[in-house]
């Protein structure tokens, strides 16, 4: 007698006998369900509106930058110490996003709350990774175009640099965040603690 058919003849005796249920003593796998109501498609219609009035993003034209380029930004004021630290990796990563093969109007949607929620929340270095094309008009190397505009628009960002080919290389951004008052004033009373 043959492995599968052994088998088959002992899950048959242990099961015993067995018979199917009737249509009736099923449970609903809620195959149908139902459909947003109208004021719920309102709701979603209007959040989506305030979100799209607030996102300043640009998606008007942009210069590409060469594939092979690495893409750098610092703000007036900023130190180039924290710019080659930020470069090397010198701080960890509080948060990611990952934009990787998305289209470019949903990566400008998902890149402004996570700036905004990031600085919220008093993160200081985050890391979007977005990919690297070869070709000048590649989909990735558009994105990271954009991304280098996008990222100077926001106030609370003070630089970005591309990362070290450990983390990522040319295709993924670290992205250092101003410090919100919040944070100022958590950094002046421990300052003040300590003077005593």
């Amino acid at each position: 007698m043959n492995q599968p058919l052994r088998h088959d003849m002992d899950f048959r005796a242990f099961i015993g006998d067995v018979k199917p249920l009737a249509h009736s003593n099923r449970a609903d796998a809620g195959s149908h369900r139902k459909r947003p109501s109208e004021a719920q498609l309102a709701r979603r219609e209007s959040a989506q509106e305030a979100l799209g009035e607030r996102n300043f993003l640009s998606d008007d034209f942009v210069d590409l930058v060469a594939p092979f380029d690495p893409i750098e930004y610092r703000r007036e004021g900023i130190q180039q110490g924290v710019v080659d630290k930020l470069r090397h990796g010198g701080y960890s990563v509080q948060a990611q996003l990952h934009l990787l093969r998305r289209p470019l109007a949903e990566c400008r949607r998902m890149l402004f709350p996570f700036i905004q929620e990031a600085y919220a929340n008093d993160l200081r270095s985050v890391m979007i990774v977005h990919g690297r094309g070869r070709e000048l008009d590649s989909p990735a190397n558009v994105l990271r175009s954009y991304l280098a505009k996008w990222l100077s628009q926001f106030e609370e960002v003070q630089a970005y640099v591309s990362a070290q080919p450990s983390e990522g290389g040319l295709g993924a951004t670290w992205v250092m965040l101003r410090k919100s008052e919040r944070a100022k004033a958590n950094n002046r009373e421990r300052q003040q603690k300590r003077r005593g």
